[in-house]
């Protein structure tokens, strides 16, 4: 199996679980199925069960018992939760029967900008790997992405080659994060970012911006500029008991 099949499928057994967990198909305290169960399942190795339970068990969706197995973690009875999911462009626009790319556009390790707050806190007193790249379908760009990648927390972004995977790709399916923080908000498009993506400045875009840490370390922020009928978020909520 290649790395680009296998990195889906990673995604596609943690989404169809994820999904059971928040629908409230499988309430807290089921029992995921074992580690045999699922590869029998998904006609795959064990080495991507167990990376798969492991990221689910980090962010803190399932609780893993030595010999007992995996099950959904238990909430507080009036606990309320809200995911909006982190989507894998590359897949949400193939969903769409489209043909997917992405375009880097520059890569750079560096220090925060100097007087910049946000950037110095994802910095922590270290460097950056900032990011810029195009999201394409159909060869035609529908969004900009810049990121910044903690190179203390995640040092393995230093030799990735970003031309050959998404980061965003690479993210959901490598680095583990506990918590995240979303702001989306509706904006004209920039000069210099309608030049990149090839429309007018001015056109509505759809525009996101995402942090995310692993514990108390930064991992990534990144703004996302799409075209306004480009890109959808899905929300999901799922109530405790009372």
């Amino acid at each position: 199996m290649t790395g680009s099949k296998s990195a889906t499928l990673n995604q596609r057994i943690r989404s169809e679980i994820e999904e059971r967990i928040l629908s409230g198909e499988w309430p807290p305290g089921h029992r995921i199925p074992f580690e045999h169960e699922l590869m029998q399942q998904y006609d795959c190795s064990r080495m991507t069960v167990n990376k798969v339970l492991t990221t689910l068990a980090e962010n803190g969706l399932i609780e893993r018992r030595r010999r007992a197995g995996s099950f959904v973690a238990k909430r507080s009875p009036e606990q309320e939760l809200v995911t909006l999911e982190i989507p894998d462009i590359g897949l949400a626009l193939g969903g769409r029967e489209r043909s997917y790319a992405y375009q880097l556009l520059d890569k750079a390790v560096r220090d925060a900008e100097p007087g910049n707050y946000s950037e110095s806190l994802l910095a922590g007193g270290g460097q950056v790997v900032a990011i810029d790249g195009l999201h394409l379908a159909d060869g035609r760009a529908v969004g900009v992405e810049h990121r910044l990648l903690n190179a203390t927390s995640i040092p393995q972004a230093l030799d990735i080659d970003f031309s050959r995977i998404p980061p965003g790709t690479w993210l959901l399916n490598e680095v583990s994060w506990t918590r995240g923080e979303y702001r989306i908000s509706a904006e004209a498009a920039s000069p210099a970012d309608a030049a990149l993506m090839g429309c007018e400045p001015g056109i509505p875009c759809l525009v996101i911006e995402r942090r995310t840490w692993r514990g108390e370390a930064p991992i990534t922020w990144a703004r996302q500029i799409f075209l306004s009928d480009q890109h959808e978020l899905v929300a999901r909520f799922t109530a405790g008991g009372r």
